[in-house]
């Protein structure tokens, strides 16, 4: 006789995966969870197995790697064996997406600490606040930038 998971109600999946209810829900609704087994009053009802692919999710989604590459994770875990290493490309791409927003953040840090040299504590007035108003009256709108792939 197989043995069967045990199931849970989705508060006591989110418990145990560290996922909140509302996002199990979504990342069932975007495909990363199959469509859950119902109990007989319509609640959702998640095996071992699935709380052990929600902690999945959680920890790729912790290291800020965007639903397709989590879904393509979970596509591969499944897939032959030979497939194995096209996690590696998943985790180059990702990579190159940490580094591209690390770099961003350094500028954007220079850029914060130049603003913040602008107010040395004294007088009547908020330097920065002075030169956040300079700078927006320097910047000039700037163009529509082509639509660029979104990390998320």
């Amino acid at each position: 006789m197989l043995k069967q998971s045990p199931r849970h109600l989705i508060g006591n999946a989110a418990r145990l995966s560290g996922v909140p209810p509302a996002n199990i829900r979504y990342y069932e609704k975007e495909g990363l969870l199959p469509a859950q087994a119902r109990a007989d009053n319509r609640y959702r009802l998640y095996s071992d197995e699935e709380v052990h692919r929600l902690r999945f999710v959680r920890l790729c989604r912790a290291m800020d790697m965007s639903l397709d590459e989590v879904r393509t994770l979970l596509a591969l875990d499944v897939a032959a064996p030979t497939a194995d290493h096209a996690a590696c490309a998943t985790l180059d791409e990702h990579l190159d997406h940490v580094r591209t927003r690390l770099a961003e953040l350094r500028t954007l840090e220079q850029e914060l600490l130049a603003l913040r040299e602008r107010c040395d504590g004294t007088g009547g007035h908020c330097h920065v606040i002075e030169a956040l108003h300079e700078r927006a009256d320097a910047d000039p709108v700037p163009a529509p930038a082509p639509l660029a792939r979104r990390h998320v």
